[in-house]
């Protein structure tokens, strides 16, 4: 990944997360609302599957209030993959006839999404006030836990959208596949939910101790496992490094292919 080569081009970075926003929001009548509708209307979903006729347990805290935070999570890992995984094939007229970073295009899209985690924050804070929800210092660690699940998405994320534009099959198939992990990570229940048998396999999905963490900053309650956060973030690096050299390593053949 050359940082300097993107720093150069950080105006044309700017441009790119405000012209996506923009477009993402410009025919639709709710426009940024759309960022929190999608988690309240699944929080509210899990509260009654899971918390109402299924009894798991919210660690205390308000069953919807409790998916709301799991979803802020989860929305910022799964947009993030989603989205990168086609912004090389969405600007194809770019890539094709301009010179510019190629990993300006998933860059830009961090941006986007990391603005509308901050819109769906606010929106928790506000709803921790009427749900009487109390709100700890640990809120201020929630920026840092994002740039975590971010940097967890955009590994994979670079290697999907390299893929994709040679092969269309991978655009079709993350919508399919992120489901399943929707509900092998701890966002509509608790992993305290889980048997103890199981819960040593379970950790080896890196978004158990991610989405943990974010819940342990909103809620402010409860403990965080060092041995997942280490797993976890030692990952997230690992799938980093060797998804920008995926990247760099066919990005020459992009506007030849695309």
């Amino acid at each position: 990944m050359n940082i300097s080569e993107l720093w150069v081009f950080r105006g044309l970075l700017g441009a790119m997360t405000r012209r996506d926003l923009t477009l993402r929001y410009r025919q639709t009548a709710l426009g940024g609302l759309w960022v929190v509708i999608q988690p309240i209307l699944a929080a509210s979903i899990f509260s009654v599957v899971f918390g109402g006729i299924g009894n798991f347990s919210s660690e205390g805290a308000p069953y919807f209030m409790f998916a709301y935070a799991g979803m802020l999570g989860w929305n910022a890992f799964s947009n993030t993959l989603s989205m990168i995984t086609s912004c090389l094939v969405t600007n194809a007229q770019l890539v094709s006839k301009i010179y510019f970073p190629r990993l300006l295009l998933p860059f830009a899209q961090l941006g986007t999404k990391a603005i509308d985690f901050l819109i769906a924050l606010g929106v928790y804070v506000v709803l921790a006030q009427v749900t009487g929800v109390s709100l700890s210092a640990r809120i201020l660690l929630a920026p840092l836990v994002l740039v975590w699940i971010l940097a967890l998405a955009l590994g994979p994320a670079l290697i999907t959208s390299s893929l994709n534009v040679s092969y269309r099959d991978i655009g079709y198939m993350v919508p399919v596949v992120l489901p399943l992990f929707l509900y092998l990570s701890p966002v509509a229940y608790s992993t305290d939910s889980l048997p103890e048998r199981y819960r040593d396999l379970y950790g080896f999905n890196p978004l158990v101790g991610a989405i943990n963490a974010m819940r342990w900053c909103l809620l402010g309650r409860g403990d965080l496992a060092a041995g997942e956060i280490l797993y976890s973030v030692g990952l997230a690096g690992g799938l980093l490094v060797v998804g920008s050299l995926f990247f760099r390593s066919r990005e020459r053949l992009f506007a030849d292919v695309i």
